[in-house]
């Protein structure tokens, strides 16, 4: 008899002459026992029909179905894989015996010696016994030892189906006590399922003390040869599926940062409009509202966005490395969405907002001059309409028409006084049509009434000035008929005039408002205040004149007998409204001294508050500056392990975020100066906008500094790079980074490739810098250095790699099928693959057919997907 598990094991020769060699030894076994031999046929006969139905045939007794030699040859055929002479037909003993030589004949062409067992036997069970070992270690009751009473309980083949198809057998259910029911549910799941014939029988293996050895491993080698398929198909598919779940991980992360970026941009495309919008308010308290606007979206708003910018450059950086290590292409955003064109879209949103802030105060200072202004237009307005009031009517009477000579010398002189007092107030409405000129310029929101106003106050002043004139004339042609005059009366107008509107300016000058920005302007005001308090003296003395030509008067009157009409004919000023008048100017000069005593007040806090953002401001400076230097020498001089950086690197950032209190004080010294409307600091050259930046460019520093360093131990575990190989690296590019930046210019990368040893030409430099810089950048950092150093020696897969492992789950065609993919991978990673992979076109294609190669490719960026 044959040794049928040798002839599964080995070649189709080798197990011929296995076969041939032990049939000596088996035909002893048949004389001693009976129902040995009866097993060896039956299984004998199962193993051969598991080859013959292959082309179409079997046989029922192997010595008569054998006999004429037709199908022996047959069955060396299918074994083989090769075409055996044309048998021959005829029915006589020597075509049978022909038949069988020939077969005998292609046995030995193949080097087969029909004797014994050889060493090549014996290696076969070994392995065979240790695999099955390997494969049933893990289950219960289970514990192979040999090929005979190891299988009894039937559990072993139990176990072997369900290490391999779990789907198929419900281990937990099996009873070591029930080796029948144990058995034959493997055998029948085996023939079902698996393609295996059923070779033995349940009752023969349970009612033999000791079942047959080989019988045994023929039936288990059938179950090696139909799962080892299945091994390395699972092989090339774990291969698939670490390739494809690298790929998908790179794609999330790009489709993360292209959906971060077009985020930070569509903010910054919003967010410019805003701040370049110069739609002008009509009042100070709008534009502090605006003010207050931009104050919380530069604190609160804008922050996110900074870290978002800065995760966003981590994030591109982390990805770039990852694709390098698994040997793909590098990533290149959407357009419009480089790291380069979210840096000038910033400049720009930085831009716009430097002088959106500006334009605010500017806007401010502009308001509050239009509101001083149009206060003191309306307050000079209302003093002259007061003053104006009734001298229409008095300048159209005709009371010179029944009057004395004295009383037209009277009218005369009392008119030629109101004219002075008429050229007096000819500077008041000069000044108030240059503040309604001055507001026209300004765009004061309300400079139609103020230029209603002014034009009422015009045209009033002319018709007065016609009126004066007209009256004038009609009272010197009645002053040639009257000469008598009161010089006294006259005289007391003459100086009465003036000095009333002396008091009248010195009112108005006393209630005049007053806006100041700095300690110098206000002392000026104050040493102007002192100044007018020196002329007070002088101007008490001429009021006191005025009334003693007023006392001399009535001393005439009183001794000559003079009854007086009543009140001065050359005037109405009155000694009496002088003296209310000087009372009132005498208690507003006490006013004037504390409203100018309180704004000095305000201006000396204002520089205290000065001083305080100054000295913040400074100290928050000077930090900023040594903290950006320190990083600078950080990044070059770090020692120690790359997790002993990363560890040292993030203690170093914990430190500068516990500064963000002081950050945050002067933040609140800046609220306060703008509050107070303080436009300038000249103890400090630092302003809050200038540390702004500074601050977020020491965080985004210090962060971009971990990510190296996290980047550099991606690529150190990936790469296999040792510690002292990356001390090595980075001495030799500190040596050569000549400006201890951390990246360099081509030339000197060059330099430092050239010390490495690597002869360059012009072409295999540029290659190399569309690796290191593929961005085109010009400049190279050290992770792409140590990223090129060690690229060339890592063992990554290849597009290669993964065509060869798609060839095994498509059973070594040039294209696979959307079920096979279904059938051997995820299903998330088999949707993948069918999603994105392309009809196959080659001229074997089938409906369906998909095409692995140029995807595979594509993933390597060998070819687009």
């Amino acid at each position: 008899m044959v040794d049928y598990h040798a002839a599964n094991n080995q070649s189709s020769a080798g197990g011929v002459q296995t076969y041939m060699e032990q049939e000596n030894d088996w035909d002893r076994d048949l004389l001693l026992d009976p129902a040995w031999e009866k097993q060896q046929r039956k299984t004998f006969t199962a193993w051969c029909n598991s080859h013959l139905r292959k082309a179409g045939t079997q046989i029922e007794n192997i010595e008569e179905d054998f006999r004429d030699g037709l199908k022996l040859m047959l069955l060396l055929e299918v074994i083989s894989g090769e075409r055996l002479p044309k048998p021959e037909r005829g029915k006589m003993r020597v075509h049978k015996i022909n038949n069988v030589n020939k077969a005998l004949d292609f046995i030995a062409s193949k080097g087969v010696k029909l004797v014994s067992i050889g060493a090549e036997e014996t290696s076969a069970k070994e392995g065979l016994l240790l695999w099955c070992q390997r494969k049933t270690a893990p289950y219960k009751n289970v514990n192979v030892q040999n090929f005979h009473i190891s299988w009894k309980d039937g559990l072993a083949f139990n176990a072997l189906i369900h290490r391999h198809r779990p789907d198929l057998i419900d281990y937990d259910s099996l009873r070591k006590d029930d080796p029948v029911t144990n058995l034959n549910n493997a055998f029948e799941v085996a023939e079902k399922h698996l393609d295996i014939p059923k070779m033995l029988d349940a009752e023969d293996i349970v009612n033999t003390a000791r079942p047959d050895e080989k019988a045994i491993m023929t039936y288990v080698s059938s179950f090696y040869h139909a799962f080892s398929g299945a091994q390395k198909a699972e092989t090339a598919a774990n291969r698939i599926c670490k390739v494809l779940a690298v790929n998908q991980e790179n794609e999330q992360m790009m489709e993360d940062y292209e959906k971060l970026a077009s985020e930070l941009l569509e903010w910054i495309r919003r967010t410019i409009p805003w701040l370049e919008n110069r739609t002008q308010e009509k009042t100070v308290q709008d534009m502090q509202a605006k003010q207050e606007d931009f104050r919380d979206y530069r604190c609160v708003h804008k922050p996110p966005k900074v870290q978002e910018k800065c995760q966003l450059e981590i994030s591109f950086n982390t990805l770039q490395t990852k694709l390098r290590l698994s040997n793909r292409p590098a990533f290149m955003p959407s357009e419009g969405r480089m790291v380069s064109d979210i840096n000038g879209a910033w400049h720009t949103l930085e831009g716009a907002e430097k002088g959106y802030e500006e334009w605010i105060l500017s806007e401010i200072r502009r308001l509050e001059r239009l509101e001083h202004l149009a206060e003191k237009f309306h307050q000079k307005a209302a003093i002259h309409e007061s003053w104006t009031d009734g001298k229409e009517a008095m300048l159209t009477q005709k009371d010179y028409e029944t009057s004395t000579l004295s009383e037209v010398k009277a009218l005369l002189r009392k008119h030629e006084a109101f004219e002075s007092d008429l050229a007096a107030h000819q500077d008041r409405v000069e000044q108030i049509a240059a503040i309604a000129q001055e507001l026209n310029e300004l765009d004061y929101y309300d400079s139609a009434s103020v230029n209603a106003r002014c034009q009422k106050i015009c045209d009033q002043w002319d018709v007065l000035g016609a009126l004066t004139q007209s009256r004038k004339e009609s009272l010197e042609r009645t002053e040639k008929q009257l000469e008598s005059i009161d010089e006294l009366y006259l005289e007391y107008a003459k100086r009465a005039a003036p000095f009333n509107n002396w008091m009248e300016g010195a009112m108005e000058d006393l209630q005049d408002m007053f806006i100041v920005h700095n300690i110098e302007e206000i002392q000026g005001l104050i040493t102007a205040h002192e100044q007018f308090k020196s002329t007070l003296a002088e101007a008490n003395k001429e009021r006191e004149a005025i009334q003693a030509i007023q006392a001399e008067v009535q001393k005439i009157a009183q001794s000559n007998g003079i009854k007086l009409s009543g009140a001065n004919p050359y005037t109405t000023i009155t000694p009496e409204s002088i003296d209310n008048k000087w009372e009132k100017a005498m208690d507003m000069v006490p006013l004037r001294d504390n409203a100018l005593q309180d704004e000095l007040n305000k201006q000396n806090s204002n520089d205290t508050l000065r001083a305080k953002f100054a000295t913040q401001a400074n100290t928050v400076g000077a930090y900023i500056q040594a903290k950006m230097e320190e990083i600078g020498r950080i990044s070059i001089e770090m020692n120690g392990t790359l997790e002993d950086q990363l560890t040292n690197l993030r203690e170093y950032q914990k430190t500068i975020m516990s500064y963000m209190p002081e950050i945050n004080t002067l933040e609140g010294y800046h609220q306060l100066i703008q509050e107070a409307l303080i436009f300038d600091n000249q103890y400090t050259s630092y302003t809050m906008e200038h540390l702004r930046v500074g601050w977020e460019q020491l965080l985004t520093t210090i962060a971009r500094t971990i990510n190296e360093v996290e980047n550099q131990i991606l690529t150190r575990d990936a790469k296999g790079i040792s510690q002292e190989q990356l001390q090595e690296y980075r001495a030799s590019f500190n040596h050569f980074d000549k400006k201890r930046s951390g990246q360099m210019v081509s030339d000197d990368f060059r330099a430092l490739l050239i010390s490495t040893g690597n002869s360059l030409g012009d072409s295999e430099f540029s290659r190399i810098m569309g690796i290191v810089d593929p961005n085109g950048s010009g400049a190279v950092t050290f992770q792409a250095f140590i990223d090129f150093m060690s690229r060339e020696t890592t063992d990554t897969d290849t597009a290669d790699q993964v065509i060869a492992s798609f060839k095994i789950l498509a059973a070594d065609k040039n294209f696979i099928t959307a079920d096979e993919l279904r059938r051997e991978l995820p299903p998330d990673q088999a949707e993948y693959c069918i999603a994105r992979m392309a009809p196959y076109t080659g001229p074997d294609a089938i409906p369906g057919a998909l095409d692995y190669m140029s995807f595979s490719t594509a993933l390597y960026g060998e070819s687009d997907l």
